[in-house]
């Protein structure tokens, strides 16, 4: 028992006094922490001064420095001044569209290659769109035929200007010019609302009409596509496309 005894009071003596335990509990106290646990350094607290030198750092610790050139100069400041036009993005040119409607206008004004040879499409959607609403106001409901045979049309005109010319030329180019020159049509079928077209009188208009179209395409093809001598080829089947369109407003 007695050596019990003793191994008890060995095993329960320890170094540890009231002292230190009031002395951890005013530490406690002192740094706002009821359970006395001591809240560790920070390490940059024990760094030589010639490290914290060397970093380059002169601001405070949690406390964010302000870049003024950063926010003065943002990289997008200038981005929307150097952005184009959005008629520009969109390739709607009204200066374009005047001037190939001029030439559309006049057969025997000579036609700029260049301008011409673009995929504008603005002008003929709105050729297409008027001659639709003409014969709609004539009681001729053709929107699905002047559609259709205007990309059918196309097509054919395409493929013969490929094969004619060597320099090949696109499908909007063609498309454009194809409903450039469709004007004319859209003039002959703004007459017909108001008195009929089916006589001699209405035959000799919607011929002359004809010409004026093909005569116009064959024009503009040419001299975008540098075919001299070759007119009347181009003009031949742009002819039997306009026919097609006359045959839809006279009847």
């Amino acid at each position: 028992m007695s050596t019990m005894g003793e191994f008890d009071s060995d095993f329960y003596q320890s170094n540890y006094t009231i002292d230190n335990q009031e002395q951890s509990y005013d530490d406690a106290d002192v740094y706002g922490n009821p359970y006395g646990v001591r809240e560790q350094p920070h390490p940059a607290a024990f760094a030589p001064p010639e490290m914290i030198a060397s970093s380059g750092y002169a601001g405070q610790v949690f406390q964010p420095t302000y870049n003024s050139d950063y926010y003065s100069q943002p990289a997008y400041a200038d981005s929307f001044d150097e952005e184009p036009p959005l008629l520009e993005e969109l390739g709607i040119n009204f200066d374009h569209i005047w001037q190939k409607t001029l030439t559309v206008l006049n057969p025997l004004k000579p036609a700029d290659g260049s301008i011409m040879n673009e995929t504008d499409l603005t002008g003929p959607i709105l050729f297409c769109i008027a001659l639709g609403a003409t014969l709609l106001l004539a009681g001729k409901v053709h929107f699905g035929y002047v559609y259709g045979m205007s990309a059918i049309g196309c097509l054919g005109i395409h493929a013969l200007l490929n094969l004619m010319s060597t320099s090949g030329v696109s499908y909007g180019c063609v498309a454009s010019v194809l409903g450039y020159c469709l004007l004319p049509m859209v003039i002959l079928s703004s007459c017909a609302i108001f008195f009929s077209l089916q006589g001699t009188i209405g035959t000799i208009a919607a011929l002359i009409i004809i010409g004026w179209c093909s005569l116009s395409a064959s024009k503009i093809f040419t001299s975008a596509l540098t075919m001299e001598g070759q007119q009347l080829l181009v003009a031949y089947p742009c002819a039997l496309l306009y026919g097609l369109f006359a045959l839809l407003t006279v009847f």
